[in-house]
């Protein structure tokens, strides 16, 4: 029971809970993965999702809210707008990329990864892992702890 007390402070300000508020929706996640790869346009995101419009419509005025993405107008009379990510959309990347793997490596697909990311500078497919900036090391459950921290208000 000690134990179970000293981990209380992770549900208090909780960040995960607050990040799928904006993110844990399916068709979010998706609209994402198409922007990371280029899709800027209302039309391409409908086409390439297969997402009813309504829906499109709705997910990406509340990404725009939120400073994930940035609606900026391509073309007038009439007025076209196309979606940009914005520097907090491209922090979602890496969460991105590790799901796409998580993916891969525990519902693959029968031939195999649908989708290869090489890495531009060593020519290389992407195999990426979670490692910690000061170290370098492999960041892993076994090897944190975590740790009430500056948005920690609890008792």
């Amino acid at each position: 029971m000690a134990a179970e007390h000293e981990l209380r402070h992770r549900f208090t300000a909780e960040s995960v809970g607050r990040s799928l508020e904006v993110l844990g929706e399916r068709w979010t996640l998706l609209i994402l993965r198409e922007a990371f790869f280029g899709v800027r346009r209302y039309a391409q995101f409908a086409r390439n999702l297969g997402i009813p419009r309504p829906t499109l419509s709705a997910r990406l005025k509340s990404l725009v809210e939120l400073e994930v993405l940035d609606r900026v107008v391509y073309a007038t009379d009439p007025d076209r707008f196309e979606y940009r990510l914005t520097p907090a959309g491209k922090a979602i990347f890496p969460a991105l990329v590790i799901l796409m793997r998580w993916g891969d490596d525990h519902l693959p697909a029968p031939d195999g990864p649908p989708l290869v990311l090489r890495h531009n500078p060593c020519g290389e497919p992407v195999s990426p892992y979670l490692a910690c900036r000061h170290c370098g090391e492999e960041v892993t459950t076994g090897n944190v702890t975590p740790e009430p921290g500056p948005g920690y208000h609890g008792g």
